[in-house]
């Protein structure tokens, strides 16, 4: 089983405190805020970028949580596109990346440029703590045995379903690729997944969904950025020995 690898007093100190798990933030600043605002360790599952309003704003405030090592963000779509953008390879672009693209060129967002392209070329595409796993899109489990690949380089099997779900051959009227949930029920029995990219939720809370091998998927996506609000679920400290495995 492969789990990030780490060494680190202040984190595990943090940890100590529990977990909070952040949803998808898309340019959510304000929110973002308040998400951030604790003594837990923080798990943000990707999409940091696009359709909000201050998308600079919420990558200098995810820079600066890993600098004072509370917290990491795995890698979403949005934010590999923008990795793939920022490293100057061809791609078809979006209004919302380019709008993310004009605040950084800002002068007054000039910090965020030195540490961002390596923080994006590092974020994890799943991360592994004891039955816990936590990744963007959805879960496959050879991701239980396996290490994530680089997120900005070439797109494998799993680095796509990490990033984009699982998804079927049909095209939605709205342009993207029709998604299905069918690997809810390849969770093995007692795991659960974090998530986020899909927006499931009916009633503005995260969605836990059970599977029939006996796992669960929990939906952190609740439309931040998009007219909804950000959500995050607070867990409790791990064992010692899955914080272990993890760092």
């Amino acid at each position: 089983m492969y789990t990030l690898t780490r060494h680190d007093e202040n984190v595990k100190k943090t940890m100590a405190h529990g977990l909070r798990i952040i949803g998808d933030v898309h340019g959510d600043l304000d929110a973002f805020r308040h998400a951030v605002a604790t003594r837990r360790f923080i798990i943000q599952l990707g999409d940091l970028v696009d359709y909000g309003p201050d998308s600079a704003g919420v990558l200098r405030l995810m820079l600066e949580v890993m600098e004072e090592e509370r917290g990491l963000f795995l890698i979403g779509n949005h934010d590999r596109k923008l990795g793939r953008a920022l490293m100057g390879k061809r791609l078809r672009s979006s209004p919302h990346l380019e709008e993310t693209l004009d605040q950084l060129a800002r002068p007054e967002n000039a910090d965020i440029w030195p540490a961002l392209l390596p923080a994006l070329a590092n974020a994890p595409a799943w991360l592994i703590m004891g039955r816990t796993v936590f990744v963007h899109g959805a879960f496959d489990p050879r991701m239980l045995m396996e290490p994530p690949p680089p997120p900005l380089e070439r797109v494998t099997f799993l680095l796509s379903r990490a990033l984009f779900g699982e998804t079927t051959s049909r095209i939605q009227p709205d342009g993207f690729p029709e998604r299905t949930l069918n690997w809810v029920n390849q969770i093995p029995a007692g795991y659960t997944i974090y998530c986020g990219h899909d927006q499931r939720s009916t009633n503005g809370c995260p969605l836990t969904l059970p599977g029939r091998a006996g796992g669960q998927a929990v939906f952190m996506d609740t439309g931040a950025g998009k007219g909804g609000h950000l959500a995050w679920l607070d867990l409790p400290a791990p064992v010692m020995n899955e914080v272990a495995a993890f760092l």
